[in-house]
């Protein structure tokens, strides 16, 4: 047996939409594009401050719509290939200190030709 008794008027009645004893449901879902979000990648710094500087680029994408990443990509892409191209080429000639220049006909210590006679 039950202690309730009906209050003046109707007594409640649930509906197929909203039943009875639980919260309105949440709103509907939404269909439209989350918009841009970090992802929250930790970027290690290299210790090359070209490097350092092209990694960091790549925050820009957090703030951009996926279509637009591609862009960012490509640049840092293309500024990391010109740094790694850059370890490749060869350092101008550095010359010695003054005053080292050896005479005219004289070997030096590091002289490789071979002008051995029989």
């Amino acid at each position: 047996m039950s202690d309730w008794t009906p209050e003046a008027g109707n007594p409640p009645v649930s509906t197929p939409d909203e039943p009875v004893g639980e919260e309105p449901a949440a709103a509907a879902p939404s269909f439209e594009p989350a918009g841009p979000a970090p992802l929250g990648v930790v970027r290690t710094p290299t210790g090359h401050a070209a490097v350092d500087a092209r990694l960091e680029r790549l925050a820009d994408a957090d703030h951009l719509p996926a279509d637009g990443h591609i862009e960012v990509y490509e640049d840092v892409h293309r500024g990391l290939r010109a740094e790694l191209t850059s370890l490749d080429a060869r350092p101008a000639a550095v010359p010695g200190p003054p005053g080292t220049a050896a005479a005219p006909g004289a070997r030096s210590a590091y002289d490789n030709t071979h002008d051995h006679r029989s």
